[in-house]
C-alpha cells in the first residue's frame, strides 16, 4: 500500500560518492540498481525539479515540449473517456494532467517513494508500484499508454518493456514514449561548452553504471542507437508512426543535469516515438 511520505527535510544522495564507469549491466541488476537510486533519491528529484515539471503538466522532456502543443497522444478533446497508462510516472504530473482532460489514468512506477510524492501531490487515479517489464494488467486494458523518460532508458531489454505494453494495449492503441537522445551519448554529460566534443563512439551500448565500493551497481542507464530503438520498435510488433526531436524553445533558460539552451541549440536531446498498436 502506497501511503504519503512522511514530513521531513529531503534526503540527498548517498554519502559515499559511486564510481562511474561502462560495464554490462542484465535486467536483474538494472531493476534492482534503478528502483534503489530512485527511492533514495525521489525526494531531491522532485525538490530539484518539481517547479519545472508543476503538479499536473504534461511535459515530454527537459526542453519544455508540452503535451498541450505536441497532441502526441492526440487532440486533449479526445483523451475524454480513455484508458491511458503512465509508464515510469514518478510524481504522476502526467497522469494528473491526463485526469483533468476527461482520461482515466493509471500512473505506474518502479519506485515506491517516487509514487508517495504522487500521493502527496494528490489525485483520484490509481498508483501502482511495478515492474515496466512485468506490467500487472490484463490483455488490451487500455487505449493509450505514455512514459516521459520513464522505464525506457533505465532497462537492460526495452524489448520485454515494449512487448508488455503492446499486450495491455488495444488494438489501434498508441504508446508514445520520450528518451535521452542517442546521439548524447557521444558527448560528455555537461551543459557548458565542455559537453558539445565528441569524446566517446555512438556505437558503443556498453551500460553507464555507477557502482558502490563493492562494485554493486548503485544506477544504471542503457544506451540504443536511433537504429536500434526502431527496431526494438517493430519487432516488439508496432508501428513507428512518428520520431519527434523537440528543438530548444528561446523561453526556456533552465539547465538540467547535460540540458542546456547552449547545447540544445546544436545538437538534439531528446527523442520521441510515436509507436501504434495494429
Amino acid at each position: 500500500m502506497i501511503q504519503e511520505p512522511e514530513a521531513h527535510e529531503p534526503e540527498g544522495p548517498e554519502t559515499d560518492e559511486p564510481e562511474a564507469t561502462r560495464r554490462d549491466a542484465g535486467v536483474a541488476e538494472s531493476t534492482r540498481a534503478n528502483r534503489g537510486w530512485w527511492d533514495r533519491n525521489a525526494d531531491e528529484y522532485q525538490v530539484e525539479h518539481g517547479t519545472f515539471l508543476g503538479d499536473d503538466r504534461f511535459v515530454w522532456g527537459p526542453e519544455g515540449l508540452d503535451e498541450v502543443e505536441a497532441e502526441l497522444l492526440g487532440p486533449p478533446q479526445e483523451l475524454k473517456g480513455k484508458d491511458v497508462l503512465e509508464i515510469g510516472a514518478g510524481a504522476a504530473q502526467c497522469a494528473r494532467w491526463l485526469a483533468a482532460q476527461g482520461a482515466r489514468p493509471v500512473a505506474l512506477d518502479l519506485s515506491h517513494r517516487q509514487l508517495q510524492h504522487a500521493l502527496r501531490i494528490g489525485g483520484s487515479f490509481p498508483l501502482v508500484c511495478a515492474d515496466a517489464g512485468a506490467l500487472p494488467f490484463a490483455d488490451a486494458s487500455f487505449d493509450l499508454a505514455c512514459s516521459a523518460y520513464g522505464a525506457l532508458p533505465f532497462v537492460a531489454d526495452p524489448r520485454l518493456v515494449l512487448r508488455e505494453v503492446r499486450r495491455v494495449l488495444r488494438p489501434g492503441g498508441r504508446f508514445v514514449f520520450s528518451v535521452t537522445h542517442p546521439i548524447r551519448w557521444a558527448f560528455p554529460d555537461e551543459p557548458g561548452p565542455e559537453g558539445l566534443s565528441v569524446s566517446s563512439s555512438y556505437f558503443d551500448r556498453t551500460p553507464y553504471v555507477e557502482q558502490d565500493e563493492e562494485g554493486r551497481a548503485v544506477y544504471v542507464e542503457h544506451h540504443r542507437t536511433l537504429g536500434d530503438r526502431v527496431r526494438d520498435i517493430v519487432v516488439s510488433g508496432f508501428r513507428l508512426a512518428d520520431l519527434v526531436e523537440p528543438e530548444w524553445p528561446a523561453w526556456n533558460t533552465s539547465e538540467w543535469g547535460g540540458w542546456s539552451p547552449l547545447r540544445g541549440n546544436l545538437v538534439p536531446g531528446t527523442a520521441i516515438f510515436v509507436c501504434e498498436r495494429d
